[in-house]
């Protein structure tokens, strides 16, 4: 079997495993559409055993939709993978080297990189003539300098152990930084942008000409912004300090910053709607938590101006961003000087499709871009396995 397209092989399959789950997406190509979308759930369980089944359970409803008869019709397979470290700057066609790669990465992502190495192994198995693709959220940052991406720690603590920020939700940042050229009839490489991936995970990433010089998640998703269970920025000392003053032992602390602690911790919800409800309400936690998840927004949007220098456009994406107007409009509140200026007639306009939102003649762009990571991620497949005749994309150390 050749790597190459022909006029059987014209979809695109998308999965992204968890550890009890298998999302998947199916795209035809030319231009890339999407077919067919559905979850496997409760893996693990009676009812589905293991990622095999899963995976079998994925090809038999997408055959059953019609879109797909069997796996001799997919040109690739797309896989998310979480964390990609500093081996993978892009996608890359799967082989013996890369799984071992991603094996070797499950320390900084013991969460997720082993869900989606299963859901990799399983696909190889049982689909070994399909060519496959590994997505890294983590890739699309891995263009920041070293002054953006390194800890003041002592180097070994880089060099030894990987501690540096490597940044998340990178598929999502790289489709909607496209987009926004699109919408704003200018090549991508003429552009800064101020991207912000605001759901109940959120960052901020800086993006000069196309690229990422900057991003406010860390080494972990925990830096950076208020998130709907995350605190984001800490002072360092807080966590020993929290575990001396409770007689926790850090496990318990670092699930305390990630799982109960954001939105959650200060007003007692993590779902950015039942927050706003709450706030209707009268309930001063609650309007507390929104006027601080706003306000680190802004703060990240003034940091990036002064990093990029210049900033042409501010995109809103994900659940919060692209559907809370109250949130779009404290977060940009106040910086008129810096060229930022909402039409409230369009920023409430409740339309869910791609749109500006800025005042005519603002020298800042401001546009709501409904993310698509899966469209992303069959985007980047269908690009790599188009090199080089479909060859691997090299990799750089």
């Amino acid at each position: 079997m050749t790597d190459a397209p022909d006029e059987r092989r014209t979809k695109v399959l998308v999965l992204n495993s968890g550890s009890s789950s298998i999302k998947f997406e199916l795209f035809g190509m030319d231009p890339l559409a999407r077919l067919a979308e559905g979850l496997v759930e409760r893996i693990g369980a009676s009812d589905v055993r293991d990622h095999r089944e899963g995976f079998e359970r994925v090809l038999r409803a997408i055959a059953g939709s019609g879109s797909l008869r069997d796996a001799s019709e997919l040109f690739g397979i797309g896989h998310r993978v979480v964390h990609g470290g500093e081996a993978f700057r892009g996608a890359v066609r799967i082989d013996p080297g890369v799984v071992e790669a991603i094996r070797s990465l499950i320390p900084l992502a013991p969460l997720h990189n082993p869900a989606n190495l299963e859901g990799i192994e399983v696909a190889l198995r049982l689909a070994p003539r399909v060519p496959q693709v590994a997505v890294f959220d983590t890739a699309f940052h891995q263009t920041a300098p070293p002054r953006a991406f390194r800890y003041a720690l002592p180097r070994e603590h880089y060099t030894v152990h990987r501690v540096r920020r490597y940044g998340f939700h990178g598929t999502s940042h790289a489709y909607v930084a496209r987009r926004a050229a699109e919408m704003a009839g200018l090549p991508a490489a003429s552009l800064n942008l101020v991207t912000l991936h605001l759901g109940n995970g959120a960052s901020a990433a800086a993006i000069r000409g196309g690229i990422c010089i900057d991003t406010s998640m860390g080494m972990t998703p925990l830096e950076g912004l208020v998130m709907g269970t995350r605190c984001g920025d800490l002072d360092p000392s807080v966590p020993y300090y929290l575990s001396r003053a409770t007689g926790r032992p850090a496990q318990e602390v670092e699930r305390i910053l990630n799982e109960e602690s954001g939105l959650k911790g200060l007003c007692g919800a993590a779902d950015m709607r039942d927050v706003r409800r709450m706030e209707a309400d009268g309930d001063p936690d609650a309007a507390l938590a929104l006027e601080m998840y706003a306000y680190r927004v802004r703060k990240y949007i003034g940091a990036y101006f002064a990093a990029l220098g210049r900033v042409d456009a501010v995109v809103f994406t994900a659940g919060v961003g692209e559907n809370d107007a109250g949130i779009r409009a404290r977060a940009c509140e106040g910086l008129s000087p810096l060229g930022i200026s909402l039409d409230e007639g369009r920023n409430r306009s409740g339309s869910r499709e791609a749109r500006a939102i800025h005042r005519e003649g603002a020298p800042v762009r401001v546009f709501v871009i409904p993310t698509d990571e899966e469209l992303e991620i069959a985007r980047q497949t269908v690009s790599c396995l188009g090199q080089e005749g479909g060859q691997p994309r090299s990799r750089e150390p």
